[in-house]
């Protein structure tokens, strides 16, 4: 009975000392993880905007609407808008660039964690090549993924989604840039 007590204790002072050091190394590289992640959507934002120098964040309290884009000379040459949907086994994070006729320039997806091979295929430039230059009224003309079509339907609509939900404050932007 001893013995078992002993034990217990062992294991239980190892996994309090495992659990203390994995919390230590967590917090410790958080700060390089959003920093990472900080760069990562940097680059994305040009990708998606090539045109653009600036990128400007536009919040409604707490919450990012969308990325106002601008040259070196000030000038406002599109939007960018980041979109979260729900795909078939992950969330799909991903960034729309915006002309300021509001027809896509280009497509990136951040994050997903779909099945390889099929919902993954997202991410291919056949697919992503799509959106370019479509607006709202031709996303129809945007060919769902064989095999993946819930994946590639979610961030179609997620996309199409939120460049409805924040049209009317884009147009009042290009409005007072002009």
């Amino acid at each position: 009975m001893k013995e078992i007590v002993r034990y217990s204790l062992v294991l239980g002072v190892i996994c309090f000392i495992s659990g203390t050091l994995l919390a230590v190394v967590n917090s410790a590289a958080q700060p390089k993880i959003a920093l990472q992640k900080e760069e990562a959507e940097k680059l994305a934002l040009k990708e998606v905007v090539p045109q653009a120098d600036d990128f400007r964040p536009v919040k409604e309290g707490e919450k990012l609407l969308y990325y106002s884009a601008y040259n070196k000379s000030g000038k406002l040459m599109g939007f960018a808008i980041k979109t979260e949907a729900t795909g078939y086994s992950s969330d799909i994070q991903a960034l729309t660039g915006l002309g300021l006729d509001f027809n896509i320039i280009c497509v990136k997806v951040l994050s997903q964690n779909e099945t390889p091979g099929l919902g993954s295929r997202i991410e291919e430039t056949s697919f992503l090549e799509q959106f370019k230059g479509k607006d709202l009224g031709s996303f129809d003309k945007i060919e769902a993924i064989s095999g993946a079509t819930i994946s590639s339907s979610a961030l179609m609509d997620s996309i199409k989604k939120k460049i409805s939900e924040t049209k009317d404050e884009l147009q009042r932007e290009i409005k007072n840039a002009k």
